[in-house]
């Protein structure tokens, strides 16, 4: 035979020569939890290694991670219920924790880059991401909501905004907002392809922020749909997104592989909660091997064609480069 593919297989350094894939700690984002509070450090059940963190601890945390080489954080808020309202006016309020949080961490690590959430599900009473009246989610007065969350995020910090919320026409009414407020140099990482997913439970303990009536389905996307991603990014990268975003990753590795080959900026996917907790319980029981099956999940998201991954495993997997 004068191909004989096993060649290039026969030893790691003849491997590692012509590895397609490279997953780097560069490569990622690293979510973490925030309560508002001191000497608080609490283990999300169903995200095992996962906290919510007080301000002293989110600091501790992120200089850890830094050590590490992990230099991206994606905050995100455990609201108390008494702060939430029909509005989400929290969400820009100056008392806003979140916020404070956001320029602590700035002031004491200038060098880290923060990204933030933009949704109201995590400061509405009603747990959905726009404003809702008789029962349905409205779009165009949500807009204003979204724009004032992101001004605020901006003034405290944050270096990458993050809409999560699924709103028709939200990318450029938050950079439009954005723009006029002085911050243009503030990115937008759109979450253009979000799925209607059942993937999200965990995420959702961790800031209790599951809808108090009905489901997200008339915003994010049917997980039956591929084109639809198509008509999103669209909108997104013409109204101005600096990064498009595939949430969850794992079941939705041909949307991001489509997105790479029909967009020039750079995709994003999400690695979310539930995606790590089926790896953690499974690992925990002894079924797989963690280390070799996470570096695995990592890598096929990388090779669908993201380039910056969200993931819950961005700590662990920058401890095993070490």
């Amino acid at each position: 035979m004068l191909r004989r593919p096993r060649r290039n297989r026969k030893n790691e350094v003849v491997r590692s020569q012509i590895r397609e894939t490279k997953v780097e700690v560069d490569n990622l984002i690293y979510p973490l939890f925030m309560v508002d509070g001191q000497n608080h450090k609490s283990e999300v059940k169903s995200l095992p290694g996962q906290f919510r963190l007080s301000l002293d601890n989110l600091l501790s945390e992120v200089e850890e991670c830094m050590n590490l080489g992990v230099q991206c954080f994606d905050l995100f808020p455990a609201v108390d219920d008494s702060l939430k309202d029909e509005l989400g006016t929290y969400s820009y309020s100056k008392n806003n924790f979140y916020l404070k949080y956001i320029s602590e961490v700035k002031k004491r690590f200038p060098e880290a880059v923060i990204m933030t959430d933009v949704a109201m599900d995590p400061y509405s009473s009603d747990g959905h991401d726009g404003i809702v009246r008789d029962g349905k989610i409205i779009n165009d007065e949500t807009l204003d909501v979204l724009a004032r969350m992101s001004v605020a995020q901006a003034e405290a910090g944050a270096d990458i905004i993050g809409p999560s919320d699924m709103m028709d026409g939200r990318v450029e009414h938050i950079r439009d907002a954005l723009d006029d407020a002085g911050f243009s140099d503030v990115s937008i990482m759109s979450y253009t392809a979000k799925y209607a997913s059942a993937f999200y439970g965990p995420f959702r303990d961790a800031l209790d922020s599951a809808p108090k009536f009905g489901d997200k389905k008339t915003y994010q996307m049917d997980p039956a749909n591929k084109q639809e991603a198509l008509i999103e990014a669209e909108l997104d990268y013409f109204e101005g997104a600096d990064y498009l975003m595939v949430k969850p990753a794992l079941c939705y590795l041909d949307v991001i592989h489509m997105l790479k080959e029909e967009y020039p900026v750079p995709i994003a996917a999400y690695n979310v909660s539930g995606e790590y907790a089926m790896l953690k319980a499974a690992a925990q029981n002894g079924w797989l091997e963690y280390d070799r099956a996470m570096t695995e999940m990592l890598l096929s998201i990388k090779r669908a064609g993201a380039d910056v991954i969200l993931t819950y495993f961005a700590k662990d997997f920058a401890q095993l480069q070490k």
